[in-house]
């Protein structure tokens, strides 16, 4: 089978494509043909061995899949070759074939392709946990979203729009504000050519935010945290900008804020009975049709570092996916 391999921390100019033996699944596994498979901006950081996770070398890229289930190991129920299926799989997806454990392929929404399929899990899963879990969210609220325009921000904007929130779009170019209005943000903020402290504040009417998502990090975070009101929620991501902030804490005490850290990659497994309900919300708004990913790019296998580049560049809006 094809793969895009990573054999030494050294960033995407050392990523390769070579052949590599199929694997074949084992007791309580399932083998996916994989058909699309979508990258995320901890792709960047992971070939550097600067991710919360560090993978045994060699490795591929993209941390979910869809595909069809080609193949079951002994205790899985044979009825499921054929079926078409997604999975969080942390890292290892750009290839033909993947191996996972059964409860870990999930069954594909009928509603979505397999480009669209692919990158439902980590974008969405993130939010989802973010805003419901973690910030508790509440209809009417206001949801300030940084890095809005990128896949995980975009997410926000739209589940938070389904929670019931007034959502400001905060990006770095008229553009990118566009696309968060098509996806159902309330307001638009380009920081780029106004104060983000500010314009939040007079979006609020002085009151502040109840709840920022900040994928960005940077001295963009202690602007967002000056701009809370009391009793806010800041829900830490990412650092998409390379700077992981120092946050003043005597504004969390003034304000009564909450920081909150979201790790779901170390969520599903701690709490998974609270992860299998966000996604059961996920997968009924995609029924539904009120929510399906955006993909901004598509490439084939063998462009990988192409395009794991563009999400570094932060050149990409919504998802980049990887075609099989």
């Amino acid at each position: 089978m094809r793969a895009i391999v990573c054999d030494a921390f050294e960033g995407v100019d050392n990523l390769k494509l070579v052949d590599m033996k199929k694997p074949s699944a084992g007791p309580g596994e399932v083998l996916i043909r994989v058909k699309a498979a979508a990258l995320n901006f901890f792709d960047t950081l992971i070939l550097h061995n600067k991710y919360q996770f560090t993978p045994e070398l060699p490795f591929s890229p993209a941390g979910e899949i869809a595909g069809i289930i080609e193949a079951v190991g002994e205790g899985v129920d044979p009825h499921r070759v054929g079926e078409k299926a997604i999975a969080y799989i942390r890292w290892g997806g750009a290839r033909d074939y993947v191996v996972v454990q059964q409860d870990e392929a999930i069954t594909m929404p009928s509603k979505l392709g397999f480009e669209h399929a692919a990158g439902l899990m980590i974008t969405y899963g993130t939010t989802i946990y973010g805003l419901r879990s973690r910030a508790r969210m509440q209809p009417g609220e206001t949801l300030a979203v940084l890095g809005a325009a990128g896949g995980v921000g975009l997410a926000a904007v739209e589940i938070g729009k389904l929670m019931g929130a007034r959502v400001i779009a905060c990006a770095s170019s008229d553009e990118k504000l566009q696309l968060c209005k098509a996806h159902g943000a309330d307001d638009l903020l380009n920081y780029k050519t106004d104060d983000l402290k500010e314009a939040l504040k007079d979006m609020t009417y002085g009151h502040g935010v109840d709840v920022v998502y900040d994928p960005v990090g940077g001295d963009l975070s202690e602007a967002a945290l000056r701009a809370t009101g009391w009793y806010g929620r800041f829900l830490v991501i990412g650092f998409a900008s390379g700077a992981i902030p120092k946050m003043p804490l005597n504004l969390v005490m003034l304000k009564g804020v909450d920081l909150l850290g979201v790790f779901w990659g170390e969520a599903i497994g701690r709490e998974p009975a609270d992860h299998a309900e966000n996604m059961k919300q996920i997968m009924a708004w995609v029924a539904s049709g009120q929510l399906k990913p955006y993909i901004d790019r598509r490439y084939p296998l063998e462009e990988t570092p192409e395009a794991i580049k563009a999400i570094a560049n932060r050149e990409a809006k919504g998802k980049v996916v990887i075609t099989l």
